[in-house]
């Protein structure tokens, strides 16, 4: 395979990650239990709010484990 080939693959794929990751950002609000998960860390002050989403984190970060394991397979 030619070196333009291989920037083309490359280029496609980061077309696409960057259009998954615009949709996602556009329509994140209407996700459910996105950022709202039971373990999820949120500590309201008087003059701060401080919030971790820890579980959701976790939970992303399987989902995106899976995907790519299945992609190099």
């Amino acid at each position: 395979m030619n070196e333009l080939q291989t920037l083309g693959k490359f280029l496609i794929l980061g077309g696409l990650i960057m259009l998954v990751l615009g949709l996602l950002i556009s329509f994140w609000d209407k996700i459910p239990l996105v950022g709202k998960m039971p373990g999820d860390i949120l500590i309201k002050g008087k003059n701060f709010t401080f919030y971790f989403p820890i579980v959701t984190s976790l939970i992303l970060s399987i989902i995106i484990s899976l995907i790519l394991y299945l992609l190099r397979k």
